[in-house]
């Protein structure tokens, strides 16, 4: 259990300095508009997750997803610089749709009310 919550704890940590990196430090223009929406440690501490989206196309994600591939050693190298850890995790990089799906949903509720509005005569 006590494990647990510091795999929980250091993996928000990363997932903060991941963003802070896309954000501030990596110039690569594949990774403008990436969002880390989650980072899942193990519990050794040694390999990370990093959940991220992209809003666009599926070969916008293939884009995003090669320029963090591209950025990983240096994302790595600065990870360990600020943070206190025995051992950087391993970094594989997943898409998370999730996003995309949210405002797929937004859409479709506001879809919904114009027509019900419309039906009413509102």
């Amino acid at each position: 259990m006590l494990s647990y919550k510091r795999a929980k704890r250091v993996g928000d940590n990363i997932q903060r300095e991941i963003a802070n990196l896309l954000l501030f430090r990596v110039s690569d223009p594949r990774v403008k508009g990436v969002t880390v929406t989650g980072v899942q440690l193990s519990d050794d501490l040694r390999h990370a997750k990093v959940y991220f989206s992209v809003m666009g196309e599926e070969s916008d994600v293939k884009i995003a997803k090669a320029g963090l591939e591209s950025a990983k050693g240096f994302i790595k190298r600065e990870i360990g610089l600020r943070m206190e850890l025995r051992y950087v995790p391993e970094l594989t990089f997943i898409y998370d749709p999730s996003i995309k799906w949210s405002s797929k949903v937004d859409e479709l509720i506001k879809k919904i009310k114009s027509e019900e509005g419309e039906e009413y005569g509102e």
